[in-house]
């Protein structure tokens, strides 16, 4: 059994929930029945992935981390574990290029490392759709226009991903999550889960330039905060 962990202190800024019927209640549902019917179709998928990654990965085959959600409130992201453990000799972790295993790297191509959100969805921390769920230390990096991130829940797949996904720049990605909130329709949602479903068939941006994933968000100058792409799907 998972432990739901103690949520933080919320965004000083939340996006309140208002607006359409689907935004208040509509979403949950579809998250609810979609979500639902994906984790059931998706089961022999899932025992399959977690047998071949604990064979090659010591019996480890889970990945639980601490993530932000609505608002900036914290809960516990549940994923397939594509990395091993191995440390320099200092006992830092080596970088994700090294520890990314052979049937991780297969496993993060196919998106299947991503399957088992499908649990925190249900749980309502997450939604099929909406911006990705990054880390806790990122939340006082953000700019105030930036944090508008988290005025909605979390997504398995959001518009960064369908329009880009990691070769975008850390600037871009959060400008089109703050496009994703301000339109947040059923339209929308849907175009995205379409994109989504074609990226599975036709995988790109997987790993930003020189990296397995992303480099780590550092902090944004206040010119690169100026990017606001407008992305039509």
């Amino acid at each position: 059994m998972f432990v739901r962990p103690t949520p933080t202190s919320p965004d000083p800024h939340p996006a309140p929930i208002r607006g359409s019927f689907y935004r208040r209640r509509g979403k949950r549902i579809l998250d609810i029945a979609l979500g639902g019917a994906l984790l059931l179709l998706a089961t022999p998928a899932l025992i399959i992935t977690a047998l071949a990654l604990a064979v090659s990965n010591h019996g480890k085959f889970l990945f639980l981390q601490l993530r932000p959600g609505l608002n900036g409130e914290l809960f516990q992201i549940i994923k397939f574990k594509t990395m091993n453990d191995q440390r320099a000799p200092s006992g830092d972790l080596l970088g994700d290029e090294e520890r990314l295993t052979t049937v991780g790297r297969l496993v993060r191509k196919a998106s299947l490392d991503e399957l088992l959100q499908l649990i925190n969805v249900l749980r309502g921390e997450m939604s099929l759709v909406g911006p990705r769920p990054l880390l806790p230390e990122y939340l006082p990096l953000y700019s105030e226009q930036q944090a508008r991130r988290h005025g909605v829940l979390p997504g398995i797949t959001g518009l960064s991903q369908v329009s880009g996904r990691n070769r975008l720049p850390w600037e871009e990605k959060f400008a089109l999550d703050v496009q994703y909130v301000d339109g947040l329709s059923i339209v929308l949602d849907l175009k995205i889960l379409g994109a989504t479903a074609l990226q599975l068939v036709r995988p790109r941006g997987i790993s930003a330039a020189g990296s397995a994933t992303m480099p780590r968000f550092t902090g944004s100058s206040p010119d690169s905060n100026s990017r606001r792409p407008n992305v039509q799907i």
